[in-house]
């Protein structure tokens, strides 16, 4: 174990918050959904007029946010201590957490718009991005190798998905869940026994 150096932080504290927050985002996800108000009792039309865009965006963002959130446990177990600068990169990463439900509830009313998804498509983009970068901070002795290519598939993903949302929203939310395939490129990449 490292040992502690003036400016260092013990990331435990870090933890404590970061599930405050992806509890709190995680929440909020749903709170967008709209209160129905049927004029007569509704039938399966009336039911996916109303949910059918907002439910798939929820639930497409609840599941991302919960990969982020183990991901990101994962990486605070292997670093005990961070410096300043981590911390803040942290504190950046549990920014763009707290900003999903913003782009998720848009892009579940909106999701068709170029505009919308575009904006969507770009901040999941920007935490695959952040999320990457801490891995890559971790990973400096080499042991975190697959939870760091793992990390950076989003971004692959996240990315064309954005420029597909910009001419083609309508299938942007299709090839953004080709991001989930992150969870199995871990356990397919093992770390070399040099590491």
């Amino acid at each position: 174990m490292t040992e502690a150096g003036s400016d260092d932080f013990e990331m435990r504290r870090l933890e404590s918050l970061s599930n405050t927050i992806f509890g709190v985002a995680m929440t909020l996800l749903a709170y967008g959904l709209p209160k129905p108000e049927f004029e007569h009792l509704p039938d399966w039309a009336d039911l996916y007029h109303l949910y059918g865009l907002r439910l798939g965006g929820l639930v497409l963002s609840f599941v991302i946010a919960g990969i982020f959130w183990v991901s990101h446990h994962r990486r605070l177990a292997g670093q005990p201590l961070g410096s300043r600068s981590v911390v803040f990169l942290n504190l950046l990463f549990l920014l763009s957490i707290i900003l999903l439900p913003v782009t998720s509830g848009l892009n579940g009313s909106y999701g068709l718009s170029n505009a919308v998804a575009v904006t969507y498509g770009l901040h999941l983009t920007v935490i695959a991005g952040l999320n990457a970068a801490l891995w890559r901070l971790v990973n400096h002795d080499g042991r975190h190798r697959p939870e760091f290519y793992a990390s950076v598939l989003p971004v692959l993903v996240f990315l064309p998905g954005t420029v597909v949302a910009l001419f083609a929203p309508q299938y942007a939310q299709w090839f953004w869940n080709l991001a989930f395939a992150a969870l199995f490129v871990r356990r397919f990449l093992k770390p070399s026994a040099d590491a």
